[in-house]
């Protein structure tokens, strides 16, 4: 195994045992048991627990991006970016149903709020679904609200929908899946 090969395997069992058993139930000599290394291997690319966690995420960000953007619609309407980046997000996630766990629990931990806080209120570039939502309400095609609760009555419903599909509650097809998208463009649409 070589050296991009042993992070991404740390970085992969790290994402399986806190989908699993969540952040407690993901000790350092799991993860490396997991990953196949030493222990102390892990720290030779991290520089503790934390850190492979946020990395974690921000790999996983990352390949989520990429699916968001993959064919995206730059030249069409805001509403079909909107439409656009939904059906790619819900996608991915029923398809990844591990990283979808993980994005969950991080979401839903301090680091997540530290994430969130970050990515809210950061003078640092704003990613994709933030830049789509500032040029809506610069065009006065969204309601005025916070950008806070625009993306959570965008992308709160769907991430329930994803859980309940991924608990085999609803089954999500492509015809249930524009459906429920389109509804929650409607519900931040002015």
């Amino acid at each position: 195994m070589n050296k991009p090969e042993k992070r991404d395997e740390i970085i992969r069992a790290t994402m399986e045992l806190i989908a699993e058993h969540g952040f407690h139930g993901a000790p350092m000599a799991l993860v490396a048991e997991r990953a196949g290394v030493a222990t102390g291997t892990i720290y030779c690319y991290f520089e503790g627990k934390d850190a492979l966690i946020r990395e974690t995420h921000a790999c996983l960000e990352r390949q989520i991006l990429a699916s968001l953007t993959e064919d995206f619609p730059a030249e069409q309407s805001a509403r079909e970016r909107f439409l656009h980046i939904g059906r790619k997000l819900v996608e991915y996630f029923i398809a990844s149903p591990m990283e979808f766990r993980f994005i969950e629990q991080f979401h839903n931990s301090p680091y997540g709020v530290a994430h969130r806080r970050e990515k809210l209120f950061s003078k640092k570039e704003k990613n994709i679904i933030f830049k789509l939502f500032e040029e809506a309400l610069e065009q006065r095609m969204v309601k005025d609200l916070p950008l806070s609760v625009l993306c959570a009555l965008m992308f709160g419903p769907l991430v329930d929908v994803c859980r309940d599909h991924i608990l085999e509650f609803i089954v999500l097809d492509e015809t249930l899946i524009g459906q429920t998208v389109a509804a929650c463009w409607d519900g931040v649409k002015r």
